[in-house]
């Protein structure tokens, strides 16, 4: 096939002026499109948005839906241009699977810029390359300390005091540094999750001897000026501080492929989140039953006694943790702070009551659940707008704070712990479920109100890409390349 460049007829009717164009350079189209769908991918956005961005680079770039066909799995990328005679086919392999906020939201911006912006073809190039090769914001430090003051976070929403607070951040900092460490020397993806787990577990249980009556350091302690140390609550952080590891954008993302009928790729993040939430109750789970802990699987309250600015502080300083850890540019910092305080007190608001001596509706946490991460999804909708940013970068850290891990750890310990005892599978079983559905409530509450949405702005946009596509071909500047595939093979 001859690479070298022909003049065609872009309109097909010999009256306009004809672009110079090679089937070289439509593969080098096709080529910055597939790097714009792997960095989204590598970034872990839904499906849906994948293919949204994608359509609007093709857009861009002169492709047609006529002639071009996308296919977005979990592990491959694949681009077809071509029509009943002639094609040009080209896969790409997507294989880091990170949490890149930033990305995601400066793709989106990129595809829009192009357009507006009349781009050139080196300068979409440049900006892609500076996206895809742009280190993180965060160092691993800052994102291991950020992480572990979230879980200290989660721990006050389970009702600790700010003592547990801090021995829970302790222990999730540095077992999520341990869990980055483990990563970069090139280990498995699970078996890091179950270690940093583990020994997180580990070490918030040594953190409870400070507080416990009976032992010399609790006595020496509390008859010292380090009195304040001491918690009422030392068996608490163990309920947080492995919560580092959760998989929240897996989940939503998860709930967010089936809904929009990505079958194939929901059910590859279901399987995914199903591992890691499996990896990282195993783990807490072991630790559990070496040093014999067994209060935390049996009697232990999760029912928190803290005022609502208590709450308000916990969820955003979880937020903003998580929002780290997601690679959330700084100047949404606020709004993501904002967010989880909105969406926590909420959930609060409707899940606690009487029952629990607290103020609020007794509708129950699955309910509250699914109320606070439907509201903040809903005013997001219109937040993302504002603040120009996707829906999906501010609604998920906002929603991660109010995760049911210790219902997975207790429902895995008391299969593992099994003795014959009646009743014990119905337990399992029941923590099982109650952390499954409010997990699912979490992904439905955010990705119901966007579904919706989605489709009454779907048609707004769709015009507003024809005006810009048209005011490019008006000045000269858009290059069509549907007649590629129409012209005769010898001319190729």
């Amino acid at each position: 096939m001859d690479n070298t460049k022909k003049t065609i007829d872009c309109c097909g009717d010999g009256c306009h002026p004809c672009h110079t164009e090679s089937v070289q350079d439509l593969n080098h189209r096709i080529d910055l499109l597939l790097r714009t769908g792997q960095i989204l991918v590598d970034s872990s956005a839904d499906t849906s948005r994948i293919l949204r961005n994608m359509n609007r680079a093709a857009a861009f770039f002169g492709f047609s839906k006529e002639y071009l066909h996308i296919y977005v799995d979990y592990y491959m990328l694949t681009i077809c241009f071509g029509d009943d005679h002639h094609s040009y086919v080209r896969m790409r392999r997507c294989y880091k699977h990170g949490i890149d906020m930033a990305a995601i939201q400066d793709i989106s911006k990129l595809t829009w810029r192009a357009i507006s912006r009349n781009y050139s073809i080196e300068d979409y190039e440049a900006a892609l390359q500076c996206v895809g090769t742009r280190k993180r914001t965060y160092s691993d430090w800052a994102v291991a300390i950020c992480a572990g003051f979230a879980c200290g976070g989660f721990c006050i929403q389970f009702g600790c005091d700010w003592a547990a607070f801090f021995y829970a951040s302790i222990a999730a900092i540095l077992g999520n540094r341990l869990r980055m460490w483990l990563n970069g020397c090139g280990s498995n993806t699970y078996f890091d999750i179950a270690v940093a787990a583990f020994v997180s577990t580990i070490l918030a249980w040594l953190s409870a001897y400070i507080s416990i009556p009976g032992n010399p350091l609790s006595e020496f302690i509390s008859t010292s000026p380090l009195a304040f140390m001491q918690s009422v609550t030392p068996w608490h952080p163990l309920m947080a501080c492995s919560l580092f590891i959760v998989p929240g954008v897996p989940l939503i993302n998860f709930v967010s492929d089936m809904l929009d009928n990505h079958i194939e790729t929901g059910l590859v993040r279901a399987t995914n989140t199903l591992l890691m939430i499996i990896a990282m109750s195993f783990g807490i789970a072991m630790a559990i039953k070496v040093f014999g802990i067994n209060n935390f699987v049996t009697d232990l309250s999760m029912t928190p006694h803290h005022t609502f600015l208590e709450y308000a502080i916990a969820a955003a300083v979880s937020a903003i943790g998580f929002a780290t850890i997601f690679n959330t540019p700084l100047r949404l910092m606020p709004w993501v702070a904002c967010g989880g305080v909105i969406a926590v007190c909420f959930r609060n608001f409707v899940n606690l009551g009487p029952s629990t001596n607290n103020i609020g509706l007794d509708y129950g946490p699955i309910v509250g659940t699914l109320c606070g991460s439907a509201l903040i999804s809903i005013i997001n909708i219109k937040m993302c707008h504002v603040i120009h940013t996707p829906h999906q970068c501010i609604t998920i850290p906002a929603v991660i704070p109010m995760v049911p891990g210790v219902f997975m750890y207790r429902a895995l310990y008391g299969l593992i712990n099994m003795s014959g005892v009646v009743g014990e599978l119905t337990v399992a079983t029941t923590n099982a479920i109650k952390g499954s559905l409010i997990l699912i409530m979490i992904a439905i509450g955010v990705d119901i109100p966007n579904v919706f949405a989605r489709k009454w702005i779907q048609y707004s946009r769709k015009k507003r890409l024809e005006r810009k596509i048209e005011e490019r071909r008006e000045k000269g500047e858009f290059v069509d390349l549907d007649h590629i595939v129409n012209v005769d093979s010898e001319m190729l």
